[in-house]
């Protein structure tokens, strides 16, 4: 029999019920039937192996937790995150679709979704059904983990459902009989997906057996949701989000959105979150989510902050000023006294990204929606920066002849190079030469700039589930949800989106809007990507930041998207690899 390195962890976990972190080789699937009390802890033990350092390859590296890895391997594939700089951290590897067979983030996802899929199995063999309603609701709850982890799995590791459904899958495990080895196809895979989630609600109450960061019925029922909008059950997503939502949905989300990230634990918005504390198993504050993300420092003693909002995003949060999802987008830097800046990105030849040119002094407002500033390494005559109206919104430009230009076979606009013109700022330190926009969202809990226990799922997204399955079918109710969800940012009256106003502003479709409003809410939480991918759109790649210039079409992604299974895998169970 082959050896399965990946797939089967040495011990059982056994968890104290402040989730602390113990290994044990003392429990077996036979003490738990006579112990059924014993699958609260090692129930507990596989919410824990989503958030502790766990050992891999013979070492706890603290920058290994599942749910940074997931966060990282999900947003990087996309365009809303800018890398500012080369970094040590493998993470590049995924922003420039580089990964390798042993590459350490799609290798510890890997072992870590397995290892937590192997724990559920055991525990859904070892605990009788039927004995009571609380062994019930613990056994729905692994159900709920075994389907959450083998989701996470074939979005990341397979084409999406509704591109190829055919397509190799995954592993799928639902026993812990591991003696076989195959990737089932992504339907197969899918169609266990939606039959764990309908047995997790059938077992579990309406209540969860602690705070935000335990599973309910709730729970399974909005990944459902989820999970027919990616295979393409427009209707059937409707329905259960309809059920879900009641008729007032607006009633499931905080009143500012800005003020949900720091309490996801306890807020009435989140359905699951992963419950992190800083008693975690090798908790680091530099090592969590938001270290990439943010600082409130300078000097990076907290946090590392090399990562900010991709041009692009910014440019959609700031059509309008007064959305509350600004807030969560702080400038890495300051102001700069009220003067205007100028800045564009360059190609690097030596990684073939953009980097950005910025230009803070001297540039002249010339009071008519125009200025101007020179060059004088490139041109000592007046550089003008024009405007022009495009789809409702003023966009920036310089006309080639007036000045540098990028590459205008990739790039061109107009003629010329699109540029941003932003309020300036002073150059202060690392990483300030130019307006990066980090991201407070995995911030703040109990006041801490580095801690969060991030929403897995929450009651936005269902109804921007549903706003998506209104808009595969053309329904203008999709409208109805996009407003609700920018009400509460800020953006009732004008702002809202009706089918009198979506041409005008740049929109051909109902899908078009329902996906931009996805990404303002959703961004840096892992949609993105996946979100053009399986509705069939490129990825749109040109921007400053360490990844390729390049617009990835669809058939491009189909080869780069999924990501490379790693060779601890395939070299001892011998299945096939995406690259």
């Amino acid at each position: 029999m082959k050896k399965i390195f990946a797939l089967v962890p040495a011990l059982l976990l056994v968890f104290s019920c402040q989730m602390d972190f113990y290994r044990s080789d003392t429990m077996t699937s036979a003490m738990m039937k006579d112990n059924p009390s014993a699958a609260e802890y090692t129930t507990n033990g596989l919410y824990s192996m989503l958030k502790d350092v766990l050992l891999y390859h013979n070492q706890e590296n603290t920058r290994c937790t599942y749910i940074r890895e997931y966060f990282q391997l999900t947003e990087f594939r996309g365009d809303n995150v800018c890398l500012s700089n080369m970094t040590t951290d493998p993470l590049t590897l995924s922003m420039r679709y580089e990964d390798i067979p042993n590459g350490e983030p799609n290798g510890y996802f890997w072992y870590v979704s397995y290892k937590i899929i192997f724990g559920a199995n055991s525990n859904i063999e070892s605990v009788p059904e039927g004995q009571s309603a609380e062994t019930d609701h613990i056994l729905g709850e692994n159900y709920f983990l075994r389907a959450f982890c083998h989701l996470n799995l074939v979005n990341l590791f397979a084409k999406p459902y509704t591109r190829d459904k055919n397509a190799e899958g995954v592993v799928l495990r639902t026993s812990t009989d591991c003696s076989q080895t195959s990737r089932a196809t992504v339907e197969k895979v899918y169609e266990q997906i939606e039959k764990d989630l309908k047995k997790a609600a059938e077992l579990m109450g309406s209540k969860s057996r602690g705070d935000k960061g335990f599973v309910s019925k709730e729970t399974a029922q909005a990944l459902l949701t989820r999970v027919y909008l990616q295979m393409g059950r427009d209707q059937e997503c409707i329905d259960l989000a309809t059920e879900l939502l009641g008729s007032d949905p607006a009633s499931h989300l905080e009143a500012h959105v800005a003020d949900y990230y720091p309490n996801t634990r306890t807020s009435k918005e989140t359905i699951w979150c992963i419950a992190v504390e800083p008693t975690d198993h090798q908790y680091t504050a530099k090592s969590q989510i938001a270290s990439m993300y943010y600082t409130p420092d300078s000097d990076q003693s907290i946090g590392w902050k090399q990562m900010f909002a991709s041009d692009p995003l910014v440019e959609l949060l700031q059509r309008y000023p007064q959305d509350e999802r600004n807030l969560l987008f702080p400038l890495s830097c300051k102001l700069n006294d009220g003067t205007k800046m100028v800045h564009w990105p360059f190609k690097n030849e030596l990684n073939k990204s953009r980097q950005n040119y910025v230009k803070r002094e001297g540039v002249t407002d010339n009071g008519d929606g125009t200025y101007t500033f020179t060059l004088a390494d490139a041109s000592p005559s007046p550089i003008t920066v024009k405007n022009t109206t495009i789809n409702g919104y003023t966009v920036h430009y310089i006309d080639n002849g007036d000045g540098p230009s990028a590459d205008t076979d990739d790039d061109g606009f107009l003629g010329g190079t699109r540029v941003y013109v932003r309020d300036a700022i002073a150059y202060t330190g690392m990483y300030e030469s130019y307006p990066g926009y980090m991201c407070t969202k995995f911030s703040f809990q109990n006041g801490e700039p580095m801690l969060s226990s991030p929403a897995m799922i929450r009651w936005a997204e269902v109804i921007l589930n549903r706003a998506e399955a209104y808009a595969h079918k053309n329904d203008t109710k999709a409208l109805d949800d996009v407003n609700i969800i920018r009400k509460r940012a800020g953006l009732a009256g004008e702002p809202e989106m009706t089918t009198a106003n979506m041409a005008s502003r740049g929109y051909a479709s109902l899908l078009d809007v329902v996906l931009d409003e996805r990404r303002l809410e959703l961004a840096f939480e892992g949609f993105r990507a996946l979100d053009l991918y399986r509705n069939g759109r490129g990825i749109d790649r040109r921007f400053a930041g360490v990844q390729d210039w390049e617009v990835l079409s669809v058939d491009q992604l189909d080869a780069k998207f999924p990501y490379v299974i790693p060779f601890d895998e395939t070299s001892v169970t011998g299945i096939s690899n995406n690259r």
